[in-house]
């Protein structure tokens, strides 16, 4: 059987999966997952599927049934552990061996782990799968002492679950701020305050040396300083999974290399999502990205291009993140503006910041304003007026067409 071959069962997987048969394509499509489900969405697992709130159906992608129902065959715990360009062949865990015409590679990321004393203790615990979650929920009872290492936005995601459920919990960051590689000073300030208002222990410049306990994990070591700890979940970054890929001979570079058609260096093999480092267009520079509408848009731009088409992808990279009542939407990378506007009242928890760059638009943070989050969407790359841009009085539909 050849066709098309899958491998990896997130977000870009599925999502490509349905293009090719909404795309009419008729030939076999294989998915290789090496967990027990069928391609779910991850967002939910450090919230709703954290808090209880919502069941595993709940997380898939699409309904098991869909894949049956489209002719897409899931082989599943299951791992792809050699390709074969030349042959046009990958070689499974179990032992077989699946000839392809074009391949997928949506193989993802994996969190990036410590290896410090004490880093095997019971209770520790890296949050990715569903199976991490699983392992995890059990500890997670009021009352308990949890420390999350690393205070990014899985982790704020995460205390703040676990600050509603009644935990104890404490973060600990080794940098001067929280979330200090993805957002601005005000914006750390702002999330510091929110969850220390909640109870929330957040120390900053405070890096993880080691854990004590006898088999379960009983404190957290940070030089002189120590933390009580019944549960520790750590959150401190994702590295990209281009082992397959690299011993293959594909061309990787912080990520499997592909151009603006999603295409590695072998031309019958493309890759979507976290794994994937491509060409920015509008941004003029090369990203790796850890986001689903990165994966869903690179998903669709490879099934085109596997039909024979010719799409580019080109995108403003956006992102959310949900803590407590608040959701955060951001597109662009703040980094980039050299000027903050900020519309709306910050102590109201409604609100958004621009950022500006020579009077354009480059990016934006807006926080429980999602109406207002499409039309910034479409405001970067736009040349404002920045004290018409602060006033909320402003029509910013307007300001797309001045």
């Amino acid at each position: 059987m050849s066709g098309i071959v899958i491998i990896g069962a997130g977000h870009a997987a599925g999502q490509a999966a349905a293009s090719l048969r909404q795309a009419k394509y008729a030939e076999a499509i294989t998915i290789v997952g090496d967990e027990a489900y069928p391609p779910y969405q991850r967002p939910p697992l450090s919230k709703q599927y954290l808090s209880g709130e919502q069941g595993v159906d709940r997380v898939y992608l699409r309904a098991e049934k869909f894949y049956a129902d489209n002719d897409i065959q899931l082989i599943l715990n299951t791992r792809a552990e050699q390709l074969d360009p030349a042959g046009h062949q990958v070689r499974l865990s179990d032992g077989q061996t699946l000839d392809y015409e074009k391949l997928l590679l949506c193989t993802g990321s994996r969190p990036r782990k410590l290896n410090i004393a004490g880093s095997d203790l019971a209770g520790i615990h890296y949050l990715r799968t569903i199976a991490d979650v699983d392992g995890m929920r059990e500890a997670m009872q009021p009352g308990k002492n949890l420390v999350i290492v690393g205070g990014g936005y899985v982790g704020l995601e995460v205390a703040a679950v676990a600050n509603s459920l009644g935990l104890n919990v404490t973060v600990l960051e080794m940098e001067s701020r929280i979330l200090q590689r993805v957002t601005t000073p005000g914006m750390s300030a702002f999330y510091d305050q929110l969850h220390s208002a909640r109870g929330v222990n957040i120390q900053t410049s405070t890096g993880v040396t080691g854990f004590a306990g006898e088999t379960q994990v009983e404190q957290v070591i940070c030089g002189a300083q120590t933390f009580a700890a019944d549960i520790v979940i750590v959150g401190i970054g994702i590295i990209p999974n281009i082992e397959l890929a690299e011993a293959a001979g594909l061309q990787c570079d912080n990520g499997i290399t592909v151009d603006e058609h999603c295409q590695t260096s072998d031309p019958d093999i493309y890759a979507a999502g976290d794994c994937t480092n491509h060409p920015n267009p509008l941004l003029n520079r090369r990203l790796r990205l850890e986001s689903v509408p990165n994966a869903m848009d690179q998903a669709r731009t490879c099934a085109a291009n596997m039909l024979g088409g010719d799409k580019v992808y080109a995108a403003i990279p956006w992102f959310w993140s949900d803590q407590y009542e608040l959701k955060l939407q951001m597109v662009g990378f703040s980094g980039d503006g050299e000027e903050e506007v900020v519309r709306g009242i910050k102590d109201a928890n409604q609100f958004t910041v621009f950022y500006l760059n020579g009077g354009k638009v480059v990016a934006a943070d807006a926080i429980n304003s999602p109406k207002e989050f499409m039309l910034c969407k479409q405001l970067v790359g736009k040349s404002v007026d920045a004290a018409a841009l602060a006033d909320p009085e402003t029509d910013l539909k307007a300001m797309l067409t001045a």
